[in-house]
């Protein structure tokens, strides 16, 4: 599978990478360790986890999954934000960090983190106070690369300031949601990220698996889906009338091509000249095999369907 490297000196990834955010809430250790067996198999290095996912389940049994082969991956985690009722005082952000990161470590198994996000952006600490205990995890060899997740233009450009006015280590690229049918960040933050030099990584490119073709307008979720187990209310801010027809054009778009909708969905953001690496989930090791098949598009197929 290709690699690519994560904007400006961060990780090589390849291009499809895992998210490991079902693990430890939708399946178990022994089915994990069976998707991650695909993922390798398939060629994939880039697993994507998260202290905050199944309770930090996720980070241990990804951990156990990879095992002696833990070397040949690149293993991305996020740190989990302050809680939301403690009021803000300086270091506490750091504290937060110190602390995340040994766990993080203990749940994987591992002596380094090779790409650490900070998950969500904190509304009250400065971004100097994150960058600076991130910085110093670098120096002591316990993260390899840094980088921000669910953030925006105006805190990309923030966080770039302050890395480089003092000297600390700066984020390597970003992680955002970006799909087919969430496009309002084409505007926003992917040209901020563009500008500083930052590789994107889009999450939910499949929008919940709406973009698999596995849903019909007008019937009943599958028990074991994604929109099953999010509740009601997700589903019916992905599921629209809106969504449906527009997946339907896709669809039909991609089938006049010999392509289903998933790689069209996967393949247009990797024809996007700031994404490094797309994440897609999987609950069975088949979901991971259809997953990676992707499609490369023509300039003038990636302009048509930006029109769809």
């Amino acid at each position: 599978m290709e690699l690519r490297t994560l904007g400006s000196g961060g990780p090589q990834l390849s291009v499809m990478g895992l998210g490991c955010n079902n693990f430890g809430m939708r399946i178990d250790a022994a089915t994990t360790a069976a998707v991650v067996g695909a993922a390798l198999d398939a060629g994939i290095t880039h697993f994507d986890t998260a202290e905050m996912y199944g309770g930090g389940k996720s980070e241990e049994f990804l951990g156990a999954a990879l095992g002696t082969r833990r070397d040949e991956v690149v293993i991305a985690t996020k740190f989990s934000p302050r809680p939301k009722d403690q009021p803000y005082a300086p270091g506490m952000l750091a504290a937060r960090i110190d602390e995340a990161v040994e766990g993080s470590l203990r749940r994987l198994g591992t002596d380094r983190i090779d790409l650490y996000y900070q998950h969500y952006p904190d509304a009250d600490a400065p971004v100097d106070e994150a960058l600076e205990a991130l910085t110093a995890l670098v120096e002591a060899g316990k993260v390899l690369h840094i980088a921000s997740s669910n953030v925006d233009a105006e805190q990309i450009h923030a966080a770039a300031s302050a890395s480089s006015s003092k000297d600390l280590a700066p984020y390597v690229g970003t992680q955002i949601h970006w799909s087919l049918l969430v496009r309002d960040v084409e505007t926003t933050v992917v040209p901020a990220a563009a500008e500083i030099g930052l590789g994107v990584v889009p999450y939910f490119p499949l929008a919940s698996g709406l973009l698999t073709g596995k849903y019909k307008r007008g019937e009943p979720f599958p028990d074991d889906s994604r929109m099953a187990a999010f509740g009601e209310q997700f589903a019916k801010r992905v599921a629209t009338d809106e969504n449906f027809s527009k997946v339907a054009a896709y669809a039909a778009f991609a089938a006049a091509r010999g392509h289903s909708v998933t790689e069209l969905a996967t393949g247009w953001l990797l024809a996007q000249p700031s994404v490094t690496s797309v994440i897609t989930g999987a609950t069975k090791p088949e979901q991971v095999t259809s997953n990676v098949r992707t499609w490369t598009l023509t300039p003038e197929e990636v302009a048509e369907v930006a029109g769809i």
